[in-house]
This record gives C-alpha cells, structure tokens and sequence, in this order.
C-alpha cells in the first residue's frame, strides 16, 4: 500500500513530466506522459484524476492537460532539484545514466534545509 509520501512522489514525478513534455512539445498528452514516465495509460489516467482533484493540473475537452500555477509551483522545484543534483553528481564522476536515476531518487527525499546547502555548496565550487 502506498503511503502519503510515495503519493507526493508520483505527483512530483508526473508533474516534472509534464513540465519537460510542455517544454519540448508545446503541449501535454496522457499518452506522452506514460511513454516519457514508461508507464501504462490506465496509471496515467489514475494519477492525473488526482491531480485533477488537487488542483494541480487541468483537463480540456480533448485531453490536453495543463498545469496550474500552483502544479507549476511543484513541478519547477523538483525539476530544478533533478538538474542541481544530476549535475553535481556529474561533476563528482559518476556516470550520466546513475547520476540521473540517482537525482530522482534523492530530488524528492532531501530537506529544503540540505538542498539549499548543496546548492550554495554547488554555487561556490562551480566551474563554469
């Protein structure tokens, strides 16, 4: 049984997806969703009910999916965490498919405390 925690987890994941997909396409589809997130359509359409609930994202008559201010909210702090912390994990060595499944692991997990210690650590040390 998923708990709160793994709930706030797949919004954040689902809204990041759509915030990249908005980005690259110009639009939001379920179907794009479950194919960036590799997910079924029924997932897709279970998640976005509840995201619908919460206000987080809205639904036209032809399916196309817009997020709301406070979705974007969300969706633009877990994106800029993912990339932070990719990157940083990059410039330590690690390889580009582990440094990305690890900054999804750690992009929802950290307190706002430590990241933003990484982040003035990361801002401090970069390299360019």
């Amino acid at each position: 049984m998923k708990t709160d925690t793994n709930k706030d987890k797949t919004a954040e994941d689902y809204l990041e997806a759509m915030l990249i997909l908005k980005e690259k396409k110009g639009f939001i589809r379920s179907i794009d969703v479950a194919a960036f997130l590799g997910v079924t359509k029924p997932s897709v359409t279970y998640t976005t009910k509840r995201l619908r609930e919460r206000g987080l994202i809205t639904m036209d008559q032809e399916n196309y999916i817009t997020i709301t201010d406070e979705g974007m909210s969300i969706a633009s702090n877990i994106y800029h965490r993912h990339v932070l912390l990719r990157d940083l994990f990059l410039r330590l060595g690690v390889s580009s498919e582990c440094a990305e499944k690890d900054a999804c692991r750690v992009e929802h997990d950290l307190s706002q405390e430590t990241f933003d210690a990484i982040r003035s650590h990361a801002e401090k040390y970069s390299c360019g």
